[in-house]
């Protein structure tokens, strides 16, 4: 996938949230702050293959892709360095501050597939379920992946929501972001102030 077509989507314009230029100086890798982000994995010309053996945690944020099988992406750079994403949460994360990168492939795991791991499917092929009864990950806002728009119907007859494609629900996660991250916070603070009060009464 290249960085132009993906620049068509909430990237450019939906949600505001970047811009299609990068600086020169933004994509060195001496530069401090931006190289620290780079995706640390050695390259992989095929990482999409047995992903979950080699990349069983997100980098983001330390989930394990493994138990969330279902709702992990891979983000496979032109350099051929992997990103590795527990769901499309951190996969947001990523193509917002891998700037200097462009995409050769964006999987998603494929929810239409009754077998455990969920096979991945390259993101153009996919229909995501969105805003449906499901449970999200890393969001409050569902997002759930299908190779067949047949079987997202179908789960949309059970579970409610609406049926888009990778670029509207890439501009949706985009706009969610902000909601996410502050409930996270917060959750965060809630169960740090319940352990201080349990240790308080210990």
């Amino acid at each position: 996938m290249k960085r132009r077509d993906l620049l068509k989507l909430p990237l450019a314009g939906g949600a505001g949230l970047l811009a299609p230029t990068v600086n020169a100086a933004c994509t060195k890798e001496t530069d401090g702050t931006p190289a620290q982000f780079l995706p640390k994995k050695p390259a992989d010309p095929a990482p999409q293959d047995n992903d979950l053996e080699k990349y069983p945690s997100c980098p983001y944020c330390g989930m394990d892709r493994r138990f969330n099988h279902h709702s992990r992406m891979l983000i496979h750079y032109g350099n051929d360095l992997p990103d590795p994403l527990c769901s499309i949460h951190c996969a947001v994360i990523s193509l917002a501050i891998n700037l200097g990168l462009d995409p050769k492939a964006i999987y998603v795991a494929d929810n239409g597939v009754a077998h455990d791991p969920h096979p991945l499917i390259e993101v153009g092929q996919a229909t995501f379920l969105v805003g449906s009864d499901l449970p999200g990950v890393m969001t409050w806002n569902s997002k759930v992946a299908y190779g067949s728009t047949a079987a997202a119907q179908v789960a949309q007859q059970v579970h409610g929501g609406r049926l888009l494609d990778f670029q509207q629900t890439l501009r949706v996660s985009f706009a969610d972001l902000a909601d996410d991250l502050e409930r996270m916070r917060k959750g965060r603070e809630e169960r740090r102030k319940r352990a201080a009060r349990k240790r308080q009464e210990g």
